[in-house]
Parts: structure tokens; C-alpha cells; sequence
């Protein structure tokens, strides 16, 4: 190579595994149930779920700063103009997914509003909780009908990026021969109370890389937490090749860094390697790594790091909002104007924290974190990839309202 001459970042095909490697060749043939099993003794998976079942079920309080839940962020009111839930399009698309089933079917989706099973959500592979329906289990129309009801609560754009990150994983099955535990529909989607123009209700879709919950109460709508991933972050071949996600989040997250005083960077970089040695034990974790705010973590106390957001010159300010709409993208027009609002009224006291490097294709981890809102994303290393240190070919997000409104419980509380 040429002095001089850029080196290409490396592509996800780089460390795909053989085969006949353990890691997939030992699980290749297994159902999704027959491996929920398997993972619980496996030496990856098994020490996640162990610590994981500690942590489920328990109590909901919601993530705080510092243990002590903040009062009165979230009151239960119609929506302000313009920013309205398309909550009749939700609830025909409930009613005609509820028409759809057998009996048997609906007694398995239907929880109450405030059940427990929202806390049972998961990212990985190996389905630790067998909640509501699965839709790989599912007839055709029952499945296109889950879909409808999804499709009715988010934007087009979100329902797109949600569709693409189900195809992603079935490419993933194909590539690792896989299909059984990782396809486009292998997901598990549940409904909360009962579908109403006026009473709180809600869903939950989570599968491997994806993950929501939506509560609907009048015209107010919460999506949280959501759990977007991708392994690889694209399809290069087949039916949907050229499906790409979060490059520009990725961009803008870049972009954000380097337009920041060098000060100012300084003191936003927590650590400045992913897996440095100043970072103190359980920092990191072995599916979560630098993720904060995942699965089974619905109560925990994550304080403040970083700088604040109101010292940031305009520019890093502008690209901050820009990185906030690309994270809530997913919801419909009127909830994501209410939650932009929402999350830019509580500038004065949100923070930004950075782990890593920010230039070039370095790999990254970054929060943004205030009374209302928290916003993760990291690269990690590769799980049905080789990859042994983070690249930005995998990544995880995750979408949190703390102090108590994850899952709308807080609005159902009140509405109570």
C-alpha cells in the first residue's frame, strides 16, 4: 500500500466464522425453545442469564440519577396540540389483530396493563422469557396483523428501521446457518390491557436487536425503552440488499465530537479506551458492555457523567438535537414533536458522556442523559462475528425514561 493511502474500514465478512466453528456449529439444528435451554449452561449466555434472573422480577421503580425518583416530569394530560398520538389508528389495529386469533392465541397475548411481563423483554438471541406470542409461530395474517398494529404506532420511517433490523437478523441466520434461532420473525410481541381510544394500553415486540414498548393513554404516547441493534449494521446481498442502519446516527455522533472545544471533549470522554483499565469492576458487562440502561435494568441508578449539554457552542447543540430526532425518529409525528420538547425543556440539567475514540472509524460509546430522557449507543464486539474488540459493523442502542416512566407506567399510575 502506498504511503499516505486511506485504509478501508473493515467489513463484517472479515470475521465471519467458519462453519464448522463451535461457536455455530455446536447450536446449528437447535429450535429457538430447544436453545433457550442449551444457553442457559452455555458459557457465553449462561452467566448473563443467571445475573439477569436476580434482577427479574422485581419491583418497578425506574432508572434514577441517584436513587431517589424524581416527582411530577411526566403528568397524565391530553396531549398539547399538534402533538397527539394517532391513538384510533392504534386501537382499529388492535381490534382487527385481536379478531384474527384463535382463543387459545388470545389468552397467551393478553396481559393486564400493569403486569409484570413488560419487565420480562430481552435483546439477545435465546429467548429467556416466553412472553405473549412468537410470530415465526405464527399463520401469515396473524403475523401480518401483530405488524399492523406496530406499523399504526410508529412513524414510517420507525416502522422501516424496526422491519430492517427483523431482516438484518434473518440475514445474520443465513450467513451463520442459523435460521431456526435467528430470523426475520423471530420475535416475540405481547398487548397490555385493552385496546381504547380513552384507557391506557400497550404492546411489546423484543427478539434479537429490537425491542419496544409502547403505552398509549388518550392522546399521550411513551415508547420506552426501546432496544435497537444490529449484527452486521447491513445486508450486502439478497432480496434487501443495501439495507444500512444508523450510519447516520453514527455520522451526527462523529460530528458532535469534533465540533466541540477541545476542553470541552476532554471532559466529556469518560474513558478514553472501550476497554480501559481505569474503568472499575462491573463497568463492564458481557452482552450489555457499556450499556447502562438494557434489559433487566429497569431500576438502576446511573449518575450523571459527562458535560453539560446548555455549556455546549451552538453548533454541538445543533447536532446534539439532531442526534436526538434521529433517536426518536421511530415515533409519529405529534409524540416525537411532545418528546423533543419534552427532552430540550431539561437542557439546563442534561449531560454527554463519550467513551472511546470519536475520529475516523474508531469505535465509540456515548449517553446523553437527563431527568427525562437516556440515550445510549455502543459499538461491541462481535457475538455471531468474530470480531474480539468493538466495531462499528455491531452496535446497540437503547431509548430509557427514567424516573418512573418507562413503559408509560407513570402515566398509568396516575391514571389509577
Amino acid at each position: 500500500m502506498r504511503p499516505g493511502a486511506p485504509v478501508s474500514a473493515p467489513s463484517f465478512r472479515d470475521f465471519l466464522f467458519a462453519s464448522d466453528h463451535p461457536r455455530v456449529a455446536e447450536i446449528r439444528g437447535l429450535t429457538a425453545r430447544e436453545y433457550a435451554e442449551h444457553a442457559t449452561a452455555d458459557s457465553f449466555a449462561g452467566p448473563m442469564i443467571e445475573g439477569w434472573r436476580k434482577l427479574y422480577p422485581q419491583p418497578f421503580t425506574g432508572i434514577t440519577n441517584d436513587g431517589v425518583r424524581r416527582e411530577g416530569l411526566f403528568p397524565l394530560a391530553p396531549a398539547q396540540p399538534g402533538e397527539e398520538a394517532p391513538t384510533g389508528d392504534m386501537a382499529a389495529a388492535a381490534r382487527k389483530l385481536l379478531g384474527a386469533l384463535a382463543p387459545a392465541q388470545a389468552r397467551t397475548l393478553r396481559y393486564a396493563v400493569d403486569a409484570q411481563e413488560w419487565q420480562s423483554w430481552a435483546n439477545p438471541e435465546f429467548m429467556q422469557h416466553d412472553t405473549g406470542l412468537r410470530l415465526d409461530e405464527l399463520d401469515a395474517p396473524v403475523r401480518d396483523a401483530i405488524l399492523g398494529v406496530v406499523e399504526a404506532s410508529l412513524s414510517p420511517a420507525g416502522f422501516e428501521l424496526v422491519r430492517n433490523l427483523m431482516r438484518i437478523n434473518g440475514f445474520l441466520g443465513d450467513l451463520v446457518e442459523l435460521p431456526l434461532l435467528m430470523n426475520e420473525f423471530s420475535y416475540n410481541f405481547a398487548l397490555y390491557g385493552e385496546p381504547s381510544e380513552t384507557e391506557p394500553w400497550g404492546w411489546q415486540l423484543f427478539g434479537h436487536h429490537a425491542a419496544l414498548n409502547c403505552l398509549v393513554a388518550g392522546t399521550q404516547l411513551v415508547i420506552s425503552p426501546v432496544f435497537m441493534g444490529a449484527e452486521p449494521d447491513g445486508i450486502d446481498d439478497g432480496p434487501h440488499r443495501g439495507v444500512k442502519v444508523f450510519k447516520e446516527r453514527i455520522a451526527l455522533a462523529r460530528r458532535l465530537m469534533g465540533a466541540l472545544p477541545a476542553d470541552l471533549r476532554a471532559r466529556a470522554v469518560t474513558y478514553p479506551s472501550m476497554v480501559d483499565p481505569g474503568m472499575p469492576e462491573g463497568r463492564l458487562h458481557a452482552g450489555d458492555e457499556r450499556h447502562l440502561g438494557g434489559c433487566f435494568q429497569d431500576n438502576r441508578v446511573i449518575p450523571y457523567e459527562g458535560i453539560l449539554v446548555a455549556g455546549m457552542p451552538r453548533e454541538a447543540r445543533d447536532l446534539l438535537d439532531a442526534l436526538v430526532d434521529d433517536f426518536i425518529a421511530y415515533l409519529p409525528d405529534g409524540p416525537r414533536a411532545a418528546r423533543h420538547r419534552e427532552i430540550r425543556e431539561h437542557h439546563g440539567e442534561t449531560f454527554f458522556s463519550w467513551i472511546g475514540g470519536w475520529e475516523g472509524d474508531e469505535a465509540f460509546y456515548f449517553r446523553l442523559q437527563s431527568p427525562v430522557v437516556v440515550l445510549e449507543l455502543d459499538h461491541h464486539t462481535g457475538v455471531f462475528l468474530g470480531n474480539d474488540e468493538p466495531a462499528p459493523f455491531h452496535m446497540h442502542t437503547v431509548v430509557r425514561t427514567p424516573n418512573g416512566n418507562d413503559y408509560g407506567r407513570e402515566l398509568v399510575r396516575q391514571g389509577r
